[in-house]
């Protein structure tokens, strides 16, 4: 209790320190009545002991940062548990690649649909089912006796987070106008970038904690006490508003989008042990196609329909958004993945410990979060160049990387510090920025629609990035017997092809841009 206190006490100065140069005491006083006769008339009153109608919302948005804190963390988090989990439960490469790539997939799969029943039904309840499936998939986890139970676990845990991340921005939109909200958002992007940044070292040092055995499990365990306080919380806090327009919710689109996705995957997660990746069933992307294919049909068959579908297929005609989409999505595929291969290439094949590994990804973390926040600053000056950058920043970190590895003796991770906090800002520089130029030319109307995609494509690159990755870093170790640096070096020429990719979506569209510039809404 003590810590959400603090953090909703955090958030009421933050609104007070930057209200009180904005408008005069009879407006604000207006504000605050119609505010409480609004909570009032909708019943919030007898379900929340807060009756200052501006000190509750942002109590409400303490809650909502540290649940979306919370579901972040436990993608860094989980990373520098992967051998532990590995050891501790004699799983094999493809239970590891399901432990990562199927909390993403079931997380961006998830995003769209939780986020149109929130507003249909009821943003509250949306989220605290989202937290209870959470925090119980997270016990599950801890508490797994085999690869396939942390497996199926994880991807009900990724459905949880799925839930809950759509209800944040859904609070924010509802209790924040003008620039409070801008406000609301940029201690959201704050929270994003603390919980990147404390991932590794507390997943390294509950691991170091606890041990080989239990270290891994209090990796997942330590969602518990949060995850029952934000039930209590999001009870006593968050506001009940009414339901809005019933929507579909796209149940044959979104079972057709998994499981093409799913068969995406299988090819390089479904390999027995030290199986080649040439043998692997790749006939199966065919049929995915396949599905692919029967998915947009239908989803063009639910449009005429006049129904909600998961993918608004208007958004296609919106250039800047197609390009950002695709640059987020390799982006994503290629981000996600650089920190699993450099935890396993540490710990596996220099000694490193769980502590060790996540304090080497400090630097990234850092960078990132410190770029994250002087980019979200100065996009609308700089608008797809600073992306470009980013991306640049990045690359030439990577390659750099790969290059000075091989020839560092000792002390490897102090030495690449400089070159992970090179590619952490640029990374910063790139995805916050990428979102807002994705959707600067989409009707307000439907940005809603459009940030949800975005993000399920971004996880869902994740899951693909992460599988594909895994896979050769698998491949190269066995080809190599047990080189853990040749194995590094070859996943990470993967990794940066898809950086590259996104790179090249980010020229073509700065040039499209330049060309034809349009005023942005």
């Amino acid at each position: 209790m003590l810590l959400l206190h603090s953090v909703g006490e955090a958030t009421v100065r933050a609104a007070a320190s930057g209200a009180s140069t904005r408008g005069t005491p009879r407006v604000r006083t207006l504000e605050a009545r119609i505010s409480v006769a609004r909570v009032e008339n909708h019943g919030v009153a007898s379900g929340m002991a807060v009756t200052d109608a501006g000190r509750t919302r942002w109590q409400a948005l303490a809650v909502c940062l540290v649940a979306g804190g919370m579901c972040l963390l436990d993608v860094s988090i989980v990373n520098v548990a992967l051998p532990s989990i590995r050891t501790g439960l004699s799983a094999d490469d493809s239970d590891i690649q399901w432990v990562v790539a199927g909390y993403s997939l079931a997380f961006g799969v998830a995003l769209v649909p939780a986020g149109r029943l929130g507003d249909a039904r009821s943003r509250r309840a949306v989220f605290m089912a989202g937290v209870a499936v959470f925090t119980l998939a997270s016990a599950a986890c801890g508490a797994s006796q085999s690869a396939l139970w942390i497996s199926v676990a994880r991807v009900v845990q990724g459905l949880g987070g799925g839930m809950i991340t759509p209800q944040v921005s859904g609070f924010i939109q509802n209790l924040f106008k003008g620039a409070e909200r801008g406000r609301a958002f940029g201690l959201f992007g704050a929270t994003i970038g603390v919980s990147t940044a404390i991932g590794p070292l507390l997943g390294g040092l509950l691991v170091q904690l606890g041990g080989q055995d239990l270290g891994w499990r209090l990796v997942f365990y330590v969602n518990l006490p949060i995850g029952l306080l934000l039930l209590v919380l999001a009870r006593r806090w968050l506001p009940v508003v009414p339901p809005g327009r019933r929507q579909s919710l796209d149940p044959v689109g979104v079972l057709l989008f998994a499981a093409a996705t799913v068969l995406v995957l299988l090819p390089v997660v479904e390999g027995r042990q030290g199986q080649s990746l040439a043998s692997r069933p790749w006939w199966l992307l065919g049929v995915a196609a396949t599905v692919f294919a029967v998915f947009f049909g239908w989803e063009r068959h639910w449009a005429r329909r006049g129904r909600e579908t998961l993918v608004d297929l208007s958004l296609s005609r919106v250039t800047s958004y197609v390009f950002g989409v695709g640059l987020g999505m390799f982006y994503f595929a290629g981000f996600t993945s650089i920190f699993i291969i450099l935890t396993l290439y540490l710990q596996n094949g220099l000694g490193y410990s769980a502590l060790q590994a996540g304090l080497t990804q400090m630097p990234f973390a850092v960078g990132s979060a410190v770029a994250a926040f002087v980019a979200g600053r100065i996009v609308e000056r700089f608008g797809r160049a600073l992306v470009v950058g980013g991306l640049v920043a990045v690359t030439v970190a990577l390659v750099s990387i790969d290059v000075v590895v091989p020839h560092v003796d000792g002390d490897v991770g102090l030495k690449v510090a400089p070159l992970l906090l090179l590619a952490g800002v640029g990374g910063g520089f790139v995805i916050s920025p990428n979102v807002t130029l994705a959707l600067d030319e989409v009707d307000p109307v439907r940005a809603g629609a459009g940030g949800g995609l975005l993000q399920t494509f971004q996880r869902v690159g994740s899951a693909i990035g992460v599988a594909v990755v895994l896979a050769q870093f698998f491949d190269g170790l066995a080809s190599s017997r047990g080189d853990a640096a040749e194995a590094f070096s070859a996943a990470l020429h993967t990794t940066i092809g898809l950086i590259v990719l996104a790179l090249a979506l980010g020229l073509v569209d700065l040039g499209r841009r330049r060309l034809t510039p349009e005023p942005r809404g």
